[in-house]
């Protein structure tokens, strides 16, 4: 996907979760994260994006702690995160595509990076808000969710903080049905961080499959693995241990 088009999404779900949290109200529980009530939410998801785009307008090279939100509640802290999302949407569309900041997950350039890491972490937010307001969530386009499993396989899970890992060397699978051929990934596991690749070459021991909108969201664990062959301990293994 283009930088635009992870804009787009990201104008489009800020806009979404701020409508589910009026209409759950601050004070509801988060039915994804149960620890969280939609105050939390909003709290967090602001604040992280006023501080990704400080990276972008300042042109910040080196890492920065995320700053805390205000001691806001009700209609100030719908505001306030309105405000936020507004902000870093305007910040990504001006900014110069040779922008050099710090950046965490591998991209083209940190602008692509940044487009891409906060469409998604909206994306995954707005559901949590969804959640919490009920009711059918919004839709997730084909394409978006299958470059977002991409950067949760091959971004987030190739880090060394990533939990997911075996004993021994095992291979999962995973398989978005209605996103092209090229929308499967091997996951090699090992007592070292995960390892994937694009495509299916080899044999594997599970695959995790189903259209590439419930994948998304399973492997983010706001939903259950919609098809499980093979070996269901490591379908176990990703929910227990795949938490970003």
């Amino acid at each position: 996907m283009e930088i635009a088009e992870h804009l787009e999404v990201l104008d489009a779900e800020g806009t979404l979760l701020a409508r589910a949290a009026e209409a759950a109200g601050t004070s509801a529980k988060v039915t994804t994260c149960p620890d969280w009530t939609v105050r939390d939410l909003l709290r967090h998801t602001g604040a992280v994006h006023r501080w990704a785009a400080a990276f972008v307008a300042d042109a910040h090279t080196s890492p920065r702690p995320i700053g805390d939100a205000p001691d806001l509640d009700g209609a100030d802290l719908l505001d306030w995160y309105r405000q936020a999302h507004g902000d870093l949407v305007a910040t990504l569309r001006a900014a110069a595509p040779d922008v050099q900041c710090w950046a965490f997950l591998p991209a083209p350039n940190p602008l692509a990076f940044w487009a891409r890491r906060q469409a998604n972490e909206t994306a995954v937010h707005r559901v949590d808000a969804e959640s919490a307001r009920g009711g059918a969530p919004s839709p997730i386009g084909t394409e978006f969710a299958a470059d977002g499993i991409d950067e949760l396989l091959r971004g987030f899970h190739a880090r060394a903080r990533s939990r997911v890992r075996t004993q021994e060397p095992r291979v999962l699978r995973v398989r978005a049905t209605d996103a092209g051929a090229d929308a499967v990934w091997t996951v090699h596991l090992s007592p070292e961080p995960p390892v994937t690749e694009r495509g299916d070459d080899g044999p594997a021991e599970c695959e995790l499959s189903g259209p590439a909108e419930h994948l998304y969201l399973a492997l983010w664990n706001r939903a259950p693995i919609p098809h499980v062959t093979g070996d269901t301990a490591l379908s176990t293994l990703w929910s227990e241990t795949s938490g970003v």
